[in-house]
């Protein structure tokens, strides 16, 4: 590569997607070696870090709306990016500017430049978590909330020195190749976040996960709070919003509005307010701000409507494919349904496939071929729709020859949900 002080943007951007060609997954030590020539920028900021296995970014974006809302100035380390690398990287509810992208990939790349034989060159994910730690320091944000990117133990987030909250979420089968082929190794290994955490909170999953987290929780000698379905209570849909009522520690019953006809958001908002219950305290929160955070909170990707009636979500996993299920059957359409769906190849989809045809919510499906390496063929999909169904089933070769078409397609009593896969959710927002 030439010269760092005179790579653009464009070059920065091409040189980080090119990485996973010429490198490989190093340890939490080498992380920690590479932060510690940055100068330790981990330890300017009170750090929340949030692993599991689905909402990890919905509780990302909720909590920091809430510190805000809260007059606290917040920095979000967030992954995948559905359209713009610069998505990953919040600061005030605010994506980065090219310049503070190019400037803290030249201060990453300086230090490989400088010490090449002494220090291991990151990996994609790395590199760009060294990034954003050089970004919040010199953005000087009071609270950085990080998402793991792949389980806990190991991730590069889990480097940092200290962290004033820990968070898991909602836990299930995924990355089984990576985080072990049971619900307690996977539990476990997301648990690793723990580490150097002055408290923990986790999502109630079923007693065996919450065994596990709590056996961790006391074997780091940290407090711990459980949060459940108790926790919130549904209360009706109305107009594409939910409206729910959050048991707080301090304020008894909170009736909330959510903007999304997500059901499992619900989850994701009350562990959220929990953490900034736990992190603020009575004194630096009230009802009022807590109303107006959930209200005013956006998530792209989530069971969001991107054309009137076409909704695309991130559901990319069992789990996430049986919460998005669950919205679909709940959301009071009466109408017809059209699912296109899209997948990769390392992903459970046959399950995915099975739990959608069983469900029997939708009237048409469609499938789309992601543009990825990792895409699983549209033949080898439709073979396994075959098995659950005698309908036709419908290919397209890309998110755009599909968006044409539902552009074209515009019939009354017709909605059209678009699922498996967040590289297809990208594409699908990228096309229109």
């Amino acid at each position: 590569m030439q010269k760092t002080a005179e790579t653009s943007y464009e070059e920065a951007v091409k040189y980080i997607l090119d990485i996973p060609k010429f490198t490989s997954k190093n340890t939490p030590e080498d992380t920690t070696a590479f932060l510690a020539r940055l100068g330790n920028p981990d330890k300017a900021g009170k750090i929340v870090h949030v692993a599991g296995t689905n909402g990890k970014g919905s509780v990302c974006a909720y909590l920091s709306n809430v510190l805000r809302k809260a007059g606290k100035s917040v920095c979000t380390f967030t992954s995948p990016h559905l359209v713009d690398i610069r998505e990953r990287f919040m600061v005030n509810g605010r994506m980065i500017s090219k310049e503070d992208f190019l400037e803290a990939f030249r201060c990453i790349m300086e230090i490989i430049h400088e010490d090449s034989q002494g220090i291991k060159h990151p990996t994609f994910f790395e590199f760009l978590f060294l990034m954003a730690m050089v970004l919040f320091r010199n953005k000087g944000c009071e609270y950085w909330i990080l998402e793991t990117g792949l389980g806990g133990r190991l991730d590069a987030t889990n480097s940092v020195a200290e962290k004033e909250l820990a968070i898991i979420t909602h836990m299930g089968l995924d990355h089984t190749e990576y985080l072990g082929d049971t619900i307690e190794k996977i539990a476990g290994e997301k648990a690793g976040i723990m580490k150097n955490a002055k408290k923990t909170l986790f999502w109630e999953t079923s007693e065996i996960v919450t065994a596990v987290l709590e056996e961790y929780a006391k074997k780091y000698h940290i407090p711990y709070i459980l949060v459940s379905n108790c926790d919130y209570e549904f209360l009706n849909f109305k107009n594409k919003s939910i409206d729910f009522s959050y048991h707080s520690l301090y304020y008894d019953n909170v009736r909330l509005h959510l903007h999304t006809i997500a059901l499992y958001q619900q989850q994701n908002v009350t562990l959220a307010l929990r953490a900034a219950e736990l992190l603020l305290g009575e004194e630096g929160l009230n009802e009022k701000i807590l109303k107006s955070a959930v209200e005013d909170t956006y998530w792209a990707g989530r069971m969001e409507e991107v054309m009137p009636e076409v909704f695309v979500d991130g559901a990319h996993n069992e789990d996430g494919i049986l919460a998005f299920l669950d919205t679909v059957s709940g959301d009071g359409f009466r109408g017809k349904r059209h699912l296109y769906f899209g997948v990769v190849a390392d992903k459970a989809y046959e399950d995915m496939i099975r739990d959608i045809m069983e469900s029997n919510l939708f009237d048409e499906v469609s499938l789309i071929q992601i543009n990825s390496a990792r895409a699983l063929s549209s033949d080898k999909m439709r073979a396994i729709f075959a098995h659950y169904t005698d309908k036709d089933i419908r290919t397209f070769s890309s998110a755009k020859e599909a968006v044409l078409e539902i552009k074209s397609r515009r019939e009354k009593d017709l909605r059209i949900y678009m699922a498996g896969s967040l590289y297809l959710v990208g594409e699908i927002k990228e096309s229109i």
